[in-house]
Parts: C-alpha cells; structure tokens; sequence
C-alpha cells in the first residue's frame, strides 16, 4: 500500500511538471506568434524548435513510463508549434506538419532518447558507474532459464523516494 502512495505522488509531481512545462512553451509560443508572421517559414521553424522543441525535449526520458494522458499537453504543446512553423491553420491535422518538419511526436521522442542512451551501455562504451546502474536480464539468476536472456533487455533500478 505504501508503493502505491508514491506512485501516485510521483505521478502527481510529474503532472505538475508536465503542466509547468506546457505553460513555459505555451508562453514562449504566444511570443513568438507576433514574430513568426513576419519571418520566412524556414526561420519560423528554427525559432520555435529552439524555444519550444528544446523545453518539451530537456530531461524527458523521466517521462517514459508516465501514461500518456499526462503526457497529452506536451503532445498539444508541439502540435501548436508545428502549426506555427509550419503556418497551418489550428484546426488542421499536425500530423502532415510534424513530417514534414521532421519532428517525432513527444511519447516517440522519449523512446528515441532512451535508445540513444541505452545502446551505449548495451554496447559497454560508457564510463562503470552507468553500466553497473542497471541490470541485464541475462545476468539475473531467477531467469537464466527463459529465451529473454538472450535478448537485450535490462530490468530498471528500484528507487526510493524519500
């Protein structure tokens, strides 16, 4: 029952991250929207990228096992800014936009980053202390006898939070 209460605090603390975050970039969109009709669209789409894309993409690999509903206003939060690097209407489909800005949707991006960071230690090229943080599964004992030990999965680190 006491796993349960932090779960749900964390998961609290997360959404009011989440929350603080998407009203930063939201801020930072409103400002740039007086700008951005005066610029060309390629500038537009470097502008917003380096005041909104670098805040949804700072430190959210913490977000990767949150559910994506809390996830949802950073989502929203990057289909706006590819509405307006982009110049699309608002009540046009993002999807077409993010393509073709080249942009990962926010739950893809977090996935992206993980794997930009866990084939390092997957491949032992990083210093000891992040290759001895978490564990292969090949190498736990309780399951030396199940086909994933041959893959590449690794069980995540318990933590406590105090």
């Amino acid at each position: 029952m006491c796993d349960l209460g932090v779960t749900l605090d964390s998961e609290l603390s997360m959404q009011q991250h989440v929350n603080k975050v998407a009203w930063t970039c939201f801020f930072h969109i409103g400002r740039l929207k007086q700008v951005c009709q005066l610029l060309q669209s390629d500038v537009a789409a470097k502008l917003t990228s380096a005041f909104v894309l670098n805040r949804l993409d700072y430190c959210n690999v913490v977000l990767a096992s949150l559910t994506k509903s809390t996830i949802a206003p950073l989502q929203l939060v990057q289909n706006v800014a590819a509405g307006l690097a982009s110049r699309v209407e608002p009540r046009d489909h993002m999807t077409s936009a993010l393509q073709h800005l080249h942009w990962l949707p926010v739950q893809q991006q977090i996935i992206y980053k993980l794997c930009l960071l866990m084939h390092p230690v997957n491949i032992r090229c990083t210093p000891s202390y992040l290759t001895e943080s978490v564990t292969a599964t090949a190498a736990l004992g309780s399951r030396s006898h199940l086909r994933s030990t041959s893959s590449c999965h690794y069980q995540q680190p318990h933590t406590q939070r105090k």
